[in-house]
């Protein structure tokens, strides 16, 4: 049962709450190295032991297993620093961590291949490929444009974050002689069975996976992580539960940070502020393995002409290989990346022609739906736009002189659907979904689903966490689609519960399905776009050595219909929070001989209460055509405030802003 009064209490049951008879602590034996050969290795579990390969699931994720991904253990060579070599096992955590020790590892050192332009020059990281280049692909049509009076090129880069949930990963793994259970704090528990089935080649029906109560999970937990198997593969092969619990530093050197993303861009447009055409490269850094760094760059330039009506769009999408840990999805996967290039093209832009660049977003909005040169089906941009500028007093309360602009698509994942599970029995209703909840308050819009669907009281509905026992088909809580897909599957079940009612007493009422026992598994298909708008407006001041200070930041978002204030408010400044972060101060950082310079949650700059800003949230309720009347939300403050505080900050000091995060040495006045 999930309810926030039970984290109030303090009676949630996290991972590491979990406690079996038996239970082996598991530490990790990890590369000191970005990029090493091994010499010799001796002690542990390792890779003599075990040799798979880890199918790419969750989010982007293909299914599959191919020379690209990743090895459980490193096999002869390391290809990141913090890249799992050996597993140690103990009577608790103390004694697995002593155990460490017990290890004997020899390492040669190599030069390691730590940036993008790096690694298109430089020889294969990985033996038996021809280079570093993981996926090179065209998104849209070539076309030539030799009238355009301005042709403006840059180049951004949106550095490496860690996601930094409160709680870090963790699994609880046993084997019964049969069926390997495992309790995960997950985004996805259906994920995390494909991928063990995939990994371990085994049955599903001999795999289960439970979500344990989950502390925050900002993309990262929806997929299988080296540790997740080789937890399960222990214990299977000594017979007894086994538990890792990451630390901190752990997670900041070896989990999949997001982002880390280039850009080149090149735009052609008229002196009335018009965008032609818009050509260039998008460059993910995807680190050392395939997964989602192959999905990111097509993503990325598919949503590169934003909001705007612009005709014409080529753009080249590549991934390179590097010895980083690979690359992962972190909020936003791929759409905060899109909007912060094109926004930042659209102020260039601005400046090169003297215009205000709330005017020049105008001129390049449609009054009508608008499917661009690179596939992305928007709709009618320019009444929301004008609309934000309306609520954000823009011109009276903010100014261009200060404030910074920000407006964006949000593309929420919606294909191939969702499940969802209710079961009414002794007067109670239970419902399972099957992406599970890491506190964005599923609860809130399931009772609400339930109590106008079936009529039944909101007090006698129990959201379940994740179980792939208790739901046949599931796929994720990931890419803005929690209540567009597991909402549609909840409202399909209720109406086939409703049907079974009716088979039974001649009529509906909730007295007579409270009275009854009644259980329905349900997968609802969706498909196509559910694209929705967005904007903020953000104001800093930045000190003489370049401390940053966010003033205000106002939203504006277009979330369809509101199932729960209290949750979509807490979504929309938890996001803003992140949002500034990139901005200001998040990054995963290396030495160009790969040691990670930010090994704590400090160093790696995850904000501080001083650092929140003035919110002023306000939202639109354009209802979706979906029965609930529901559009994505959760990852639209990280896509929206980075590019507006930016421009802020381009504004105050007077210098053009091209990375994130923005370092003080970047926009210290000179001395």
């Amino acid at each position: 049962m999930i309810t926030g009064q039970k984290f109030v209490e303090g009676k949630g049951t996290y991972v590491d709450d979990i406690n079996l008879p038996g239970m082996l602590y598991m530490a990790i034996v990890r590369s000191p190295y970005s990029r090493a050969k091994i010499a010799s290795l001796k002690g542990g579990l390792n890779s003599s032991d075990y040799e798979g390969r880890m199918a790419s699931v969750g989010e982007g994720g293909s299914g599959e297993i191919n020379i690209y991904s990743e090895p459980v253990f490193a096999q002869g060579y390391t290809s990141y620093l913090g890249q799992p070599v050996a597993a140690v096992f103990g009577e608790d955590r103390y004694k697995a961590e002593d155990l460490l020790n017990s290890v004997d590892v020899e390492y040669e050192p190599l030069k390691p291949v730590m940036e993008i332009d790096a690694a298109l020059k430089a020889d294969p990281i990985h033996p038996g490929t021809k280079n570093n280049i993981l996926i090179d692909k065209w998104v849209g049509k070539e076309f030539k444009d030799t009238s355009s009076p301005i042709v403006l090129e840059d180049s951004f880069y949106n550095r490496r974050v860690a996601t930094n949930p409160m709680e870090p990963r963790g699994v609880v793994a046993t084997y019964d002689g049969n069926r390997l259970t495992m309790w995960a704090s997950s985004q996805s528990s259906q994920s995390i069975k494909e991928g063990l089935v995939e990994a371990m080649n085994l049955s599903p029906d001999s795999v289960r996976v439970i979500q344990a109560d989950t502390g925050g999970g900002f993309g990262l937990k929806g997929g299988l992580h080296p540790e997740y198997v080789i937890a399960a593969h222990a214990a299977m092969k000594y017979k007894r539960p086994v538990k890792w619990i990451e630390t901190r530093s752990e997670h900041l050197s070896s989990s999949n940070p997001g982002r880390g993303a280039r850009a080149d861009i090149k735009i052609f447009a008229g002196k009335n502020g018009i965008i032609n055409g818009v050509t260039g490269e998008v460059y993910v850094d995807a680190g050392a393995y395939g997964g989602f760094g192959e999905f990111a760059p097509r993503f990325i330039a598919y949503q590169l002409t934003g909001p705007y009506a612009i005709p014409n769009g080529y753009v080249r999408a590549i991934a390179t290989l590097t010895n980083k840990v690979p690359q992962g999805p972190y909020r936003g996967a791929g759409r905060p990346e899109a909007s912060y290039f094109i926004e930042r093209m659209v102020d260039l832009l601005a400046d090169e022609l003297k215009m205000d660049p709330a005017d020049v977003r105008i001129a390049n909005m449609s009054s009508e739906p608008f499917k661009s040169p690179l596939g992305l089906e928007i709709g009618a941009a320019k009444p929301f736009f004008q609309d934000a500028l309306k609520e954000f007093e823009y011109g009276k309360r903010f100014t261009s002189d200060t404030a910074g602009l920000g407006f964006f698509v949000l593309v929420p994942g919606i294909g191939p659907g969702e499940g969802a599970r209710i079961k009414i029995e002794k007067g109670r209703v239970k419902v399972w979904l099957g992406g599970d909840t890491a506190g964005q308050g599923h609860q809130e819009f399931v009772r609400t689903l339930i109590r106008e669907e079936l009529g039944i009281a909101s007090d006698l509905v129990e959201l379940q966490l994740g179980d792939t026992d208790a739901v046949k088909r599931g796929v994720g809580a990931w890419g803005s689609r929690s209540a567009i897909t597991a909402g549609a599957a909840v409202i399909a079940a209720s109406g086939k519960i409703k049907d079974m009612v009716i088979k039974d007493f001649g009529d509906y009422s909730p007295e007579n399905a409270l009275s009854g026992s009644y259980d329905i598994d349900h997968f609802e298909e969706m498909k196509g776009t559910l694209n929705s708008f967005g904007a903020n407006i953000a104001v800093a001041d930045v000190s003489p050595l370049g401390a940053i200070r966010v003033k205000d930041c106002w939203s504006y978002y277009d979330v369809g219909r509101v199932l729960s204030k209290e949750s979509v408010w807490g979504q929309i400044m938890g996001g803003i929070v992140q949002g500034i972060g990139q901005v200001v101060s998040e990054e995963i950082a290396y030495s160009d001989e790969g040691e990670l310079l930010t090994g704590s949650i400090a160093d790696s700059g995850v904000l501080s209460a001083d650092q929140v800003p003035n919110f002023v949230v306000k939202v639109a309720e354009n209802r979706s055509d979906l029965p609930h009347g529901v559009k994505g939300l959760g990852e639209a403050p990280t896509i929206g405030v980075p590019s507006a505080l930016v421009r802020s900050i381009e504004k105050v000091t007077g210098k053009r802003i091209r990375d994130t995060p923005v370092r003080p040495e970047d926009i210290a006045e000179d001395f």
